[in-house]
């Protein structure tokens, strides 16, 4: 049996935010996961507590917006037993002046924490969001051919079955559950990229990840499944567990865990 590696991603909708609730502490606390993807940090590295970028257990790579208070991301990396990690940003071919790409190489795997765009502000931004997922597949396939074994999660911004999401009908055609963008993650599990959680669990519903603050919508678990992880077709057999843990409080979204073997 190989060792165990705990991954986590979780959209913190403002990493100051949840930090000071208490609810990041809480969350390391309770799950201590060796790779940690944050994504809608909506800070710089420098606007930050130094709690938060001088962690006693954590390495941190902060690839943060130009506009400030927005998007960004993050990976946090344990400093005990992992060695050899290099962290990156961006993609080819994308000005990723939001921060929306972070990934490192760690254990001779590269691991990706996205904050897909929301496409909804205009209709150029929509046109982005399509253009960002087909970029972000020609990526991760050229890194495969390449040799290298991918996993990706973080914010997708988008249902992609009617099961990921609690009201589809009504859902139908908007931004997050538009049959254009739903058809590009159609394309990513048509090019072998398992989306982690429904290959597990095929038939589980009412399982979501983002709940508005609106009308008591998480009380009532009117959500969205929009947080994902995916590896490729032979990766997926090392997957030891995944869960989305929806009782964790702090954010709009909640984490999503998974663990895999080395």
């Amino acid at each position: 049996m190989g060792k165990s590696l705990k991954i986590a991603s979780w959209n913190v909708n403002g990493l100051r935010a949840v930090f000071k609730k208490g609810e990041l502490d809480n969350f390391l606390a309770a799950y201590d996961p060796d790779v940690l993807l944050l994504q809608e940090t909506k800070a710089k590295a420098e606007q930050l507590p130094a709690e938060l970028t001088s962690h006693d257990a954590y390495f941190q790579f902060y690839h943060s917006a130009v506009k400030p208070g927005y998007a960004g991301t993050a990976i946090w990396v344990k400093k005990a037993g992992l060695e050899k990690v290099e962290f990156l940003a961006g993609m080819p071919d994308y000005d990723d002046n939001e921060g929306r790409v972070a990934q490192i190489r760690l254990s001779g795997l590269r691991i990706f924490g996205v904050y897909f765009p929301n496409g909804g502000k205009s209709a150029a931004a929509w046109q982005g969001k399509l253009e960002f997922y087909e970029l972000f597949l020609a990526y991760v396939n050229e890194l495969r051919r390449a040799g290298e074994t991918v996993i990706f999660a973080g914010d997708v911004n988008c249902c992609h079955e009617e099961i990921d999401i609690a009201r589809p009908r009504e859902n139908d055609g908007k931004i997050g559950f538009h049959p254009e963008e739903r058809r590009r993650l159609s394309e990513w599990v048509a090019n072998g990229w398992v989306d982690v959680w429904r290959q597990s669990f095929p038939e589980k519903a009412e399982v979501y990840s983002w709940w508005s603050f609106r009308a008591g919508a998480r009380r009532r678990n009117v959500g969205w499944r929009i947080d994902y992880f995916f590896v490729d077709r032979e990766f997926f057999r090392k997957i030891e567990r995944i869960a989305y843990l929806t009782e964790q409080p702090g954010s709009d979204h909640c984490p999503v865990v998974m663990e895999i073997t080395l």
